[in-house]
């Protein structure tokens, strides 16, 4: 089994990385599952904020909840939302920047549907 094949469980892990236009070298890591995938984004380890989003026959816009981290910041709820709606799967997204821009959250979300169009199968 080669690295980023799912293993017999029906998990594949999956790392990338982006230097930002502030300079932030950003770290991505996915663990994929067979119909939802993790997503882990920040410059150092930890795990402040963790949402999660699933999409609903009842609802064209996603479910997406805060699991973990402070209430008031919503960039992992509405990342998991928008990631949700794009692939179809439920998604769970820690996004561990401290202080992030419109500018910098945008150049993450870029940054991962560029990860997402050349490696669909990551995610």
């Amino acid at each position: 089994m080669a690295a980023g094949e799912p293993g017999p469980a029906g998990l594949a892990i999956h790392n990338f990385s982006a230097r930002l236009a502030e300079q932030t070298v950003v770290h991505f890591h996915t663990l994929s599952m067979r119909d939802s995938f993790f997503l882990w984004v920040g410059a150092a380890p930890s795990l402040c904020n963790l949402a999660v989003a699933m999409c609903s026959r009842l609802n064209p816009i996603p479910v997406s909840t805060l699991v973990l981290g402070d209430t008031s910041d919503t960039t992992s709820s509405s990342l998991a939302q928008r990631l949700a709606k794009k692939t179809g799967k439920q998604v769970f997204v820690s996004y561990n920047l401290p202080n992030t821009s419109s500018n910098t959250a945008l150049e993450v979300e870029n940054r991962i549907k560029q990860e997402m169009d050349a490696h669909p199968e990551k995610f």
